[in-house]
C-alpha cells in the first residue's frame, strides 16, 4: 500500500453532472451547443486527482432503465423530471472526454451508480485500500468508517464518522433508518409525514433503530406519533430502497481502477468542439515542445545563408512573412528581425537588431532590407502572413510600401466566422491547426519585466519568429481550403477585406490634428462640471459617497431612498446598469445626475485628458488604428484612441470633435451616408411603400409617421415624425413593443398599436423579418448583401432570452453588416482613385457611415464632388444612396 491518505477515489459522476449543471451558468460553445455541465464536471474530477492523486479512480454514472429498487417500490424516483435537453446532449460528449483522459468510466446496466459505488468501496476495503467517495448524496453516508470516507462536492468538506455525526446527528451505521424515517424526496422514498431530521435524529439517539421505534411506536406523543403509527408498514421497505446494494455483479475488482495515459489526440478533437481553451492549450502543451525540436526552423547570420533564402523566396509563387519589432505602435516601431516560410515544413529569422550583452553578429538591417525591397514590393509576389497592415506600415518607415497581400491569417479567419471571440495567430493555431505555439510572453517575459524584442536573445527569439511565419502559412493553407468551399466568403475575403488591408494602413499612418490646447480647456470646463454634479448628487442622497462605486451607489438608491428595483444583478443584487438608470431618471433627480456624471467622466478621461497625451512626437497627430476582426456584422472599430464613440448629439461631444482639426490652408470635409441601414432594407425587403418614399426622395421618417398614423406628409407634427423615427430605427435593431414604449415613454399596448401599424403599411418589411427568421433557424446564420455571414448559434437556444436575442441580431445583421460592406467598398475605390488624382487630399478618420479627409483649400471644391460620386456609386442598390457632405475647419463644423 502506498503512504497516500486515500488509495481509491470513486467518482459519483451523476451527482456531478446535475449539480454541475445547475450550479453553472448555461455555457454553450460557439455553435450554440451546452457545455457547462461537462466543463463544471471535469473541472471537479481535475481538481479532486490533483488534491489526492490516488492510485485507482473510478468515474460512476447511473445507468438508464429501471433498478432492482422499482421492484419495491414503482413510484420510486417517480417525482424526477425528465433529464432536460440541454443536459442530455452533454452526457455522451462528457463520457468520451472521461475515456479520453484516460479515467476509468463505469456504467452498470440497471444499477445505480450509488450502489456500483457501495460495492467497490467495500471490496476495497476488504482489500486493505482506504477509499474516497466524491458526491453529494446524503445516502452514502451509510458507508462512512475508518476505511471509507465522502467529500462533499461543492462544500469540498471531508465527511468521517464524526463529520457524519456533526452532520445528521446520527452515526453513519444510523443513516439507513434515518433516511426512512425523514424521506428522500429526491427518489421519492416516502418518510414519516412531518418528520425532520431533528425529529428522526432525537428518536434514533432514544431508540438506536428503526426496529427499536416501531416496538415503542405507542410510546410517541401528539400529531407526530399518530403520523409514525400510519406509517408503520411502509418503514421496512423505506429501509429497503435507502439501503445501498454491497454486491453488484462488477467483472472487475478495485485495484483494476488504473488510471491510463490519455489519448492526446482524441483529447484534443474533443477539447476543441467544446472550445475548452485552458484545457487544450495543456494538451498541447505537452506536445509542443516535441513540435519545436522536430520544426526545420533556420537562423540566419551569414549574407551566404541570407543569399540561399533569397532565391527561395525568388523562386516562389508566394511566401509567409513577418516582422519583429521593438513596439506595437508601427510608427514608433524598429524593426529588429524578419521572418519568412515558403513551406509548411521549413522557415527561417533574420535577426538584425537584437541588442543585448554577448549578442552575436548579425546581418546589416539596411543590406537585408534593401535586398528584400524588390520581392515586398511586387505587386505579383503574393504575400501570406498574419495581421499584414502592421508590417505594412512599419516597413513604411524603411521606404517599402508592401504589396501583393494575398492572404491575411486574422482576415481569413474573421471572414469564415466573425462571431468567433479570437483571430490571433495563437488562437488560431489552436482552434484550427490543433498545436500551441510559442507566446511572446515565452520568450520576452510579461509584466514590468517584460523584455523588448531587441533584448531577447536570439537562440529564444528565432524559434519564436520562424514559427510565426510557417503557422501563418499553414494556416492559411487550412483556413483557405475550409473558405473556397463557400465561394460567397472567398468573394468577402478577395473583394473587400483584403484590399482593404492598405487602405486601412495608409489611413492610419496619415492620423489625424488635434487642437491639444483646446481639448485641455475643455478638461478643465469638464472637471468643474463634473464637480457641480458631484455635490448635487450628495445633497440629494444626503451623504457623501463614491459615484463610481455600483455598490455604495446601490445603497443609496435601492436602501436609503427606497427607489424601485428595476433589474438584478446575477448575484441577486439591485443593478444600477446603465439601462436601468435611464428608466429611473425619468422619475427620479439622482439617477439622472449619475448619468450626467458617467458620461461627462467618460468623456474627459477617455478624450479631452487623453487625447492630447497620444499625439505622436514625430508626426504631432493622432493615430488610430483601425480592426478588422473585433465586430460580428463587419463593421470597423478603432482603439488607440477609440474614434468611433466621441457622442455626437451633445454638446460636449460636438465640441470635443471641434478639437480635429486641418491645418493652415486645408479643410476638414466629412462624407455621411444618410439613413444607409433603412435604405438597406428598403433594398433587402423590396417593400415597396419604402422603395418608393426613397425613390420619391421623401424624408423616410415623414412619410413613415404619414403612414402610421394616417394623414397627410405635410400635415406630420415633430412628435409624431420622432416617434416613427424610433420605429424605423428601432424595428431594424429588433426592437420590441416593450423596448420602443420605453423609448417613447408611452404604454405598451400604444407600442404595441404602433408597430402592427408599420407592418401593415409596410408588410414587405415584416416578411422579410420572418424569412430571415426562418433561415437563420434553419441554416444557423445570415448574410449581407455580399455574402458576409453572422452565425446566430442561440438562433434554436432553449432559453428564450437568448433566442430573443439571436432573432434581434438575425434581423440587424444584414443591414449592419451591408453598411459595413458598403463603405469598405468605398474606401478602396476612393483609395484607388486617391493614386491617381492630381487633388491635395487624403482619407484621415472613418466613423461608422462617416469618411473623414484632410482637404486643400483650392481643392474642396472637386473633392466634394469626386468623393460624394465615389460614395455614392459604390454600390448599386433599388434605392439611391444619399451622401451628406460638409466642409469646415474642424470635424464638428464639417458633419
Amino acid at each position: 500500500m502506498s503512504d497516500k491518505p486515500y488509495n481509491l477515489i470513486l467518482v459519483d459522476g451523476s451527482s456531478y453532472l446535475y449539480r454541475a449543471f445547475h450550479a453553472l451558468p448555461p455555457l454553450t460553445n460557439s455553435k450554440g451547443a451546452p457545455t457547462g455541465a461537462v466543463y463544471g464536471v471535469l473541472n471537479m474530477i481535475k481538481k479532486l486527482l490533483t488534491d489526492y492523486n490516488p492510485d485507482y479512480v473510478a468515474i460512476v454514472f447511473d445507468a438508464k432503465g429501471k433498478s432492482f429498487r422499482h421492484d419495491i417500490y414503482s413510484d420510486y424516483k417517480a417525482n424526477r423530471p425528465t433529464m432536460p435537453l440541454e443536459l442530455q446532449s452533454q452526457v455522451g460528449p462528457l463520457y468520451e472526454l472521461i475515456q479520453a483522459m484516460g479515467l476509468p468510466l463505469l456504467v452498470i446496466d440497471k444499477v445505480e451508480a450509488d450502489d456500483v459505488i457501495a460495492t467497490l468501496a467495500v471490496a476495497a476495503e476488504t482489500a486493505g485500500l482506504k477509499t474516497l467517495i466524491s458526491t453529494g448524496d446524503k445516502d452514502i453516508a451509510q458507508l462512512v468508517n475508518d476505511n471509507i470516507h465522502l467529500i462533499n462536492t461543492m462544500s469540498n468538506k471531508l465527511l468521517d464518522t464524526v463529520a457524519v455525526k456533526d452532520k445528521f446527528a446520527v452515526m453513519p451505521e444510523q443513516i439507513v433508518d434515518y433516511l426512512a424515517l425523514v424521506g428522500d424526496s429526491s427518489d421519492n422514498i416516502p418518510g414519516v409525514p412531518k418528520v425532520g431530521p431533528k425529529t428522526a435524529a432525537k428518536w434514533l439517539a432514544e431508540y438506536g433503530t428503526v426496529a427499536e421505534i416501531i416496538k415503542h411506536a405507542d410510546e410517541v406523543k401528539g400529531k407526530v406519533g399518530e403520523n409514525l403509527r400510519a406509517s408503520l408498514e411502509q418503514l421496512p421497505m423505506a429501509q429497503k430502497l435507502a439501503t445501498l446494494d454491497l454486491k453488484v455483479a462488477l467483472d472487475l475488482i478495485p485495484e483494476e481502477l488504473i488510471q491510463r495515459a490519455p489519448d492526446n489526440k482524441k483529447l484534443i478533437e474533443l477539447l476543441q468542439q467544446m472550445e475548452f481553451k485552458k484545457w487544450l492549450l495543456e494538451v498541447l502543451q505537452l506536445e509542443q515542445a516535441n513540435n519545436i525540436s522536430n520544426a526545420n526552423y533556420q537562423t540566419i547570420l551569414t549574407a551566404a545563408e541570407f543569399d540561399v533564402w533569397l532565391e527561395k523566396l525568388t523562386a516562389s509563387a508566394s511566401f509567409a512573412f513577418d516582422t519583429e519589432t521593438t513596439a506595437l505602435d508601427t510608427i514608433e516601431a524598429e524593426i529588429v528581425g524578419v521572418s519568412f516560410a515558403v513551406d509548411s515544413d521549413s522557415a527561417a529569422y533574420v535577426p538584425l537588431a537584437h541588442d543585448y550583452d554577448d549578442a552575436p553578429a548579425q546581418l546589416d538591417r539596411d543590406f537585408v532590407l534593401t535586398k528584400l525591397k524588390p520581392l515586398l514590393e511586387d505587386p505579383d509576389k503574393i504575400k501570406i502572413g498574419q495581421n499584414l497592415k502592421y508590417d505594412m506600415e512599419v516597413l513604411v518607415k524603411y521606404d517599402i510600401h508592401m504589396q501583393g497581400v494575398g492572404f491575411d491569417t486574422m482576415l481569413e479567419s474573421y471572414v469564415l466566422d466573425s462571431t468567433a471571440s479570437r483571430h490571433d495567430l495563437d488562437s488560431l493555431a489552436l482552434k484550427y491547426l490543433g498545436r500551441g505555439t510559442i507566446k511572446f510572453s515565452d520568450v520576452a517575459g510579461s509584466g514590468k519585466k517584460q523584455l523588448t524584442f531587441n533584448q531577447v536573445p536570439i537562440e529564444q527569439a528565432a524559434p519564436y519568429a520562424a514559427e510565426d511565419a510557417a503557422v501563418a502559412l499553414q494556416l492559411h493553407q487550412e483556413l483557405w481550403s475550409r473558405l473556397t468551399q463557400e465561394p460567397t466568403l472567398v468573394k468577402v475575403l478577395q473583394e473587400i477585406e483584403i484590399p482593404l488591408v492598405p487602405v486601412l494602413a495608409r489611413l492610419e499612418l496619415n492620423g489625424v490634428m488635434i487642437d491639444a490646447e483646446f481639448l485641455r480647456a475643455e478638461s478643465v470646463k469638464l472637471g468643474k462640471r463634473i464637480q457641480e454634479l458631484t455635490d448635487d448628487t450628495y445633497k440629494i442622497a444626503g451623504t457623501v459617497f463614491n459615484l463610481a462605486s455600483p455598490k455604495q451607489l446601490q445603497e443609496i438608491l435601492f436602501e436609503k431612498l427606497k427607489l424601485p428595483v428595476q433589474k438584478k444583478t446575477p448575484g441577486g443584487q439591485p443593478s444600477t446598469a446603465e439601462g436601468v438608470l435611464q428608466t429611473l431618471a425619468l422619475d427620479y433627480p439622482l439617477p439622472k445626475l449619475i448619468l450626467e456624471y458617467r458620461s461627462l467622466s467618460k468623456l474627459k478621461s477617455t478624450y479631452t485628458d487623453a487625447l492630447p497625451e497620444q499625439i505622436n512626437s514625430k508626426t504631432g497627430r493622432v493615430h488610430t488604428s483601425y480592426n478588422q476582426a473585433i465586430t460580428a456584422t463587419g463593421r470597423l472599430s478603432s482603439t488607440n484612441p477609440n474614434l468611433q464613440n466621441i457622442p455626437i448629439r451633445t454638446p460636449e461631444g460636438r465640441r470635443i470633435r471641434q478639437a480635429f482639426i486641418a491645418p493652415s490652408g486645408y479643410k476638414i470635409v466629412s462624407a455621411d451616408y444618410s439613413q444607409i441601414e433603412l435604405r438597406i432594407m428598403a433594398h433587402l425587403s423590396q417593400d415597396k411603400g419604402l422603395l418608393q418614399a426613397f425613390a420619391n426622395g421623401d424624408d423616410i421618417h415623414q412619410a413613415t409617421a404619414a403612414e402610421v398614423f394616417g394623414v397627410a406628409i405635410d400635415a406630420v407634427t415633430g412628435e409624431q415624425r420622432r416617434r416613427a423615427k424610433a420605429i424605423n430605427f428601432g424595428l431594424i435593431y429588433g426592437m420590441s413593443a416593450f423596448g420602443l414604449a420605453r423609448q417613447l415613454g408611452i404604454a405598451r399596448e400604444d407600442a404595441e398599436a404602433y408597430i402592427e401599424l408599420y407592418f401593415m403599411r409596410y408588410p414587405g418589411v415584416k416578411e422579410y423579418m420572418q424569412t430571415t427568421r426562418d433561415k437563420a433557424r434553419k441554416q444557423g446564420f445570415v448574410e449581407t448583401l455580399f455574402g458576409r455571414r453572422l452565425y446566430v448559434p442561440d438562433i434554436n437556444a432553449t432559453n428564450f432570452q437568448r433566442q430573443a436575442a439571436a432573432e434581434r441580431a438575425a434581423i440587424n445583421a444584414p443591414m449592419q453588416g451591408t453598411a459595413a460592406d458598403i463603405i469598405k467598398i468605398a474606401m478602396i475605390n476612393i483609395d484607388r482613385w486617391l493614386q491617381h488624382c492630381e487633388l491635395d487630399l487624403k482619407m484621415i478618420m472613418q466613423v461608422h457611415d462617416e469618411l473623414v479627409f484632410e482637404v486643400a483649400d483650392k481643392d474642396v471644391a472637386a473633392a466634394v464632388t469626386a468623393v460624394q460620386d465615389q460614395m455614392v456609386n459604390a454600390v448599386d442598390l433599388a434605392v439611391p444612396l444619399a451622401v451628406h457632405v460638409g466642409v469646415g475647419l474642424n470635424w464638428d463644423e464639417a458633419h
